[in-house]
C-alpha cells in the first residue's frame, strides 16, 4: 500500500519560488567588482533568474547542456544559479583559480556551450578563448558601460553583455517540472590524481543537501540569520548556502572579490552579518586584521570552517577573544560537500571549556542523510573507541555514485565512496581526521597523522601557518619535518618549535626537522598543497 501524499519533484526553482513568495523584500546585498554596494531582494532575484531562463531559450541552449560561470560571490551569479538549472540546463561552476590549462580541459570535457564571467577575469577569458572548443558565447557579468575596450571586445565577437541580455527578456516564465533526478549542477574536483574530474549534483541531491545544512546541528540558519559566505560560489556551489538563503529566508551578503580582512570585517559589521563560512586561511587573514586594529565583532556569533582542518587554536581565539563559535564541518566535492558537523550533544552542557574546545575541534558527527564507516587496510570496519584509525567511506542520497562520463570508473567500494581521509571515531560518533590517505607518515611502521602536529605548531603565538610532510629517513623509512611560515616580525627558531611540542605528543612523533619559508602553496581552495612541498622537499636531508 502506497501512502496518498502529493508527488512534488524536488527542485532547485522551488526555492526561489518560495522565497519570492514568502521572504520577498528580503535583502541579498552584494560587492560588486564595479566596487559598489548592489542591494537587491529575492522578488528581484527571482524576476532576473526568469530573465535569465529565458536568453537561455533565445541563446539556443537545451536541456542538459552545461553553461559555466567565472565569477565571484554576487547577486548575478546567483541569478545564474536558478535561472539555469530551473530551465533544466547544468550549471558548471569553474574555479577560476586553477591553471589555464586546466580550465580549457574542463571547459572542454563538460562541453560548456555558454561561460558567463566577471569582469576580474577578462583577462583570464582572453587567455583561454580561443582554445575552448564548444563555447558559443561568452557573456560580461555587467553592464555596457563596464564592458571591456571596444578594441578588446572585437577579438571576440561573439561577446555579450549580461544587463542588456536579460534586458531584452521577460520575467515572465513558468520554471518546468523537470523529474528531480535531473542534473543540475557540475563541479569538478582537483582532489584526485590526473585531471579533475567532474560531479554532476541533481536537484534531488540538492534539496536534499540544503534541508539538512539548514538543521540545527549543522549551520543552524533561518529567517532571523544574515548569512555572508565567504566560501566562494564556484567552491562546491558555496557549500549550499546560496541556496540556504531562500530556502529559510535569511539575509545574503555576497563579498565579492573582497576577501581580505579589512573588507570582510567591514561586511560583517555594516550589514550585521550573523553566520558566515569559509575555509581557515581565509579566517587567519580576518583575525590578523581584527587583531591588529583592536575590533570585535558586534553581531556575529557562528562560522562555519572546513575545507580543510581548523586548529584548535583558531577554534579557541574565535571563542575566547571574540564570542564567535566555530561550527568545524567536514565533506568534500564528492558529498555536495557537507557529510559532518561539530554540535553538542546534551552530556556537554556543563562540561568544562577544555572539554567542550576538544568537541569542538573534531570534524564532528554525521548529519542525517550522511552514513559513514571506518575501514582497516583489508575493508573490514573499525570499532567506535576513539583508538582505532583506518580510512573514512561514506554513503548517502547527496554522494557521488560517479563521476561525471564515468571518468575514472567506478568509485565506489561495495556501496560506498572511499574519501581518502584518514579518522577515528568516538563513541559518541564524532569523527577526528589525523590524515589524508596519501599524507600520513610511515614510520618504522607506524602511523604519525600530519594534521596533529600542524595543529600544534599554529597553536604557537609566532606561526602563521605550518604543514607537516614525510621525509626520507635510512632507517625509519619517513619521518615527519615541518614546513613553517612566521607570523610578520615574529621570531622563532628551530629548537624553540620543537620544544613547543614536549609532553603535548608521544615523543617519536615529534618533526625531526623544521623549515621556515616565506610562504606556503595554497591550491585553488585555500587548502595547502602538500604535493608541491613534497615536491620541494624531495631531496632534503634531515639531520638525524
Amino acid at each position: 500500500m502506497n501512502g496518498q501524499m502529493m508527488q512534488q519533484p524536488l527542485l532547485i526553482s522551488s526555492l526561489i519560488v518560495h522565497a519570492e513568495r514568502h521572504h520577498a523584500e528580503q535583502q541579498v546585498v552584494s560587492r560588486r567588482v564595479e566596487g559598489d554596494i548592489h542591494r537587491t531582494t529575492y522578488r528581484e532575484i527571482a524576476a532576473r533568474s526568469r530573465r535569465v531562463a529565458n536568453a537561455l531559450a533565445a541563446l539556443g541552449v537545451q536541456a542538459g547542456q552545461r553553461v559555466a560561470t567565472l565569477a565571484w560571490n554576487g547577486y548575478r551569479h546567483m541569478e545564474l544559479y536558478f535561472g539555469v538549472s530551473g530551465s533544466g540546463a547544468v550549471l558548471h561552476t569553474v574555479n577560476p583559480r586553477l591553471h589555464p590549462d586546466q580550465i580549457v580541459y574542463i571547459a572542454d570535457h563538460a562541453e560548456d556551450q555558454v561561460l558567463f564571467f566577471d569582469m576580474t577575469f577578462w583577462p583570464l577569458i582572453q587567455a583561454v578563448a580561443s582554445r575552448c572548443k564548444t563555447i558559443r558565447h561568452w557573456v560580461a557579468l555587467t553592464d555596457r558601460a563596464h564592458m571591456p575596450p571596444a578594441e578588446q571586445a572585437a577579438k571576440l565577437p561573439n561577446l555579450l553583455c549580461y544587463e542588456e541580455l536579460l534586458a531584452a527578456q521577460s520575467d515572465r516564465y513558468d520554471w518546468p517540472a523537470l523529474d528531480e533526478n535531473t542534473a543540475s549542477s557540475l563541479c569538478y574536483t582537483s582532489g584526485t590524481t590526473g585531471n579533475p574530474k567532474g560531479v554532476l549534483y541533481s536537484h534531488r541531491s540538492t534539496l536534499l543537501h540544503t534541508m539538512a545544512a539548514a538543521l540545527p546541528d549543522c549551520l543552524g540558519a533561518g529567517a532571523g540569520d544574515c548569512i555572508l559566505p565567504v566560501v566562494p560560489m564556484f567552491h562546491v556551489n558555496s557549500w549550499g548556502i546560496v541556496y540556504l538563503g531562500p530556502m529559510t529566508g535569511a539575509k545574503l551578503v555576497l563579498p565579492g572579490s573582497g576577501l581580505d580582512g579589512q573588507s570582510l570585517y567591514e561586511l560583517f559589521e555594516s550589514e550585521g552579518v550573523t553566520l558566515s563560512a569559509g575555509v581557515p586561511t581565509v579566517w587567519q587573514g580576518l583575525l590578523a586584521y581584527v587583531d591588529a586594529k583592536g575590533l570585535k565583532f558586534s553581531t556575529m556569533r557562528r562560522s562555519a570552517i572546513g575545507g580543510s582542518a581548523c586548529p584548535p587554536a583558531m577554534i579557541k581565539k574565535f571563542l575566547d577573544d571574540y564570542g564567535v563559535r566555530v561550527i568545524h564541518a567536514w565533506g568534500m566535492t564528492e558529498i555536495s560537500p557537507i557529510g559532518t558537523a561539530a554540535a553538542f550533544k546534551a552530556q556537554h552542557v556543563g562540561q568544562s571549556a577544555d572539554e567542550r574546545l576538544a568537541v569542538m575541534a573534531t570534524q564532528g558527527r554525521a548529519i542525517f542523510g550522511v552514513d559513514l564507516k571506518i575501514v582497516e587496510e583489508a575493508g573490514h570496519e573499525l570499532p567506535w573507541d576513539g583508538q582505532a584509525t583506518g580510512d573514512v567511506y561514506v554513503r548517502g542520497p547527496w554522494v557521488i555514485s560517479s563521476y561525471f562520463r564515468n571518468e575514472g570508473g567506478d568509485p565506489l567500494k561495495d556501496g560506498w565512496f572511499p574519501t581518502g581521509d584518514v579518522a577515528k571515531m568516538t563513541p559518541e560518533g564524532y569523527m577526528v581526521i589525523t590524515d589524508r590517505s596519501k599524507d600520513v607518515i610511515k614510520s618504522g611502521g607506524e602511523w604519525i597523522g600530519s594534521i596533529d602536529l600542524e595543529n600544534i605548531a599554529m597553536s604557537h603565538p609566532a606561526v602563521a601557518m605550518a604543514a607537516c610532510i614525510a621525509a626520507h629517513h635510512p632507517k625509519w623509512d619517513e619521518r615527519p619535518l615541518l614546513v613553517v611560515m612566521k607570523k610578520t616580525g615574529a621570531t622563532l627558531t628551530r629548537e624553540e618549535l620543537l620544544a613547543f611540542y614536549d609532553g603535548k605528543i608521544a615523543k617519536w612523533w615529534t618533526p625531526d626537522d623544521v623549515v621556515f619559508v616565506d610562504a606556503i602553496p595554497l591550491g585553488a581552495t585555500g587548502k595547502m598543497q602538500k604535493i608541491k612541498l613534497r615536491e620541494q622537499f624531495k631531496s632534503y636531508v634531515l639531520p638525524t
